[in-house]
């Protein structure tokens, strides 16, 4: 057996692991082109399944071939005053929701909106990093989240872009059949000014 000393031993930043090994993350390869699909799919994932193991509320835009939103009514972690706890590197992307961090690491640009007793709050990463401290917004529900997420179309290489095939079925996992998932959730890919829905 193979021993390690500390010196041999390097700690890889989480930013620098996601993009090294998207596949740990999104279950493709960097050099796959279902890897942009893979990544608006885990982070919808994300949105639909609540701590509890019941399923919200979501909606999808598909802005562009590597920008995409999605808008949940699931709650942020708060604090006693009901506002927004850091997250990932003191952001705003929840600790528990990792799809959205890593989705955020494979990006130029990420805005994150919070929203928690109707109170809202704003802010822009660029990668998984705060580009600069959370403000406050207008909310447009009581509680919920809305991330815009725009890929790196460097790290995606030409031709990189988002196939909307997602099969219902692969949104869920063990459990889920105690709660069962809206019947439909909205899907608006504006690149084509056509709206399309999925579900059960």
């Amino acid at each position: 057996m193979e021993h390690y000393t500390p010196d041999q031993l390097r700690v890889i930043a989480f930013e620098e692991h996601v993009r090294a090994r998207p596949a740990m993350y999104f279950r493709v390869e960097r050099d796959s082109p279902e890897l942009p699909t893979e990544v608006l799919q885990q982070v919808v994932w994300d949105a639909l399944h609540r701590r509890d193991g019941t399923h919200g509320q979501i909606n999808i835009e598909i802005t562009s071939d590597l920008s995409f939103t999605v808008e949940d009514d699931r709650l942020h972690s708060a604090d006693e005053q009901r506002r927004p706890l850091p997250g990932f590197y003191e952001s705003l992307l929840d600790k528990d929701r990792w799809a959205p961090a890593a989705a955020a690491a494979l990006s130029v640009c990420t805005v994150i909106e919070v929203w928690l007793d109707g109170h809202g709050y704003r802010q822009e990463l660029a990668g998984a990093v705060p580009a600069g401290a959370w403000e406050e917004c207008p909310a447009r529900r009581p509680d919920g989240t809305r991330t815009t997420f725009h890929l790196d179309p460097s790290y995606f290489g030409p031709g990189g872009a988002i196939a909307w095939a997602l099969r219902p079925e692969e949104l869920h996992g063990e459990g889920c059949e105690a709660h069962p998932s809206p019947a439909a959730f909205p899907i608006h890919d504006l690149r084509s000014e056509a709206d399309g829905s999925a579900g059960e």
